[in-house]
Order: C-alpha cells, then structure tokens, then sequence
C-alpha cells in the first residue's frame, strides 16, 4: 500500500515541512487541526524526519536482525 502524496506535492529533500503542510496532511488524514496547533506539528515532523534520517546513514549490514538473538542461551561470562 502505497502513502497519500497529493498529486500536486513532492516530498521535500530536507524535510522541512510548513505549518500549512501539516495542516494539509493532517486533515488529509482525517486529523483536522486547530490554527494553533499547525506550527508545533510541524516543529514534531520536522524533529523526527532528523532523527530518522541519522538512523538511515546507520550502516546494520553485518547486523544480524533481532529475531536472531535469544535471551538466556548464552553461558554467563561474568567473574565474580
């Protein structure tokens, strides 16, 4: 299933989304918000596209996923 992109918006490089495109996706989404809460919406967007985008540089290739690890099969290592 592919995301809501209305025809006329392309997605920003930088992510900085405007508070009038919040407000745009929001209600697009059937979240209408109120004036007042259009700027920090955006602020948040704009916040967690940065901390997504430093995840993204991350490179995990030699990272076995999670599903690998399991807990309480290793023998303990600890000297006392």
């Amino acid at each position: 299933m592919s995301s809501p992109v209305p025809p006329h918006h392309t997605r920003r490089p930088d992510g900085d989304l405007t508070a009038g495109e919040a407000a745009r996706w929001a209600a697009r989404s059937g979240l209408p918000l109120a004036a007042d809460r259009h700027a920090p919406v955006a602020a948040v967007a704009r916040h967690i596209h940065a901390v997504v985008s430093v995840l993204r540089e991350l490179d995990l290739g030699d990272i076995p996923p999670s599903a690998a690890y399991r807990t309480g099969e290793e023998p303990h290592r600890a000297a006392v």
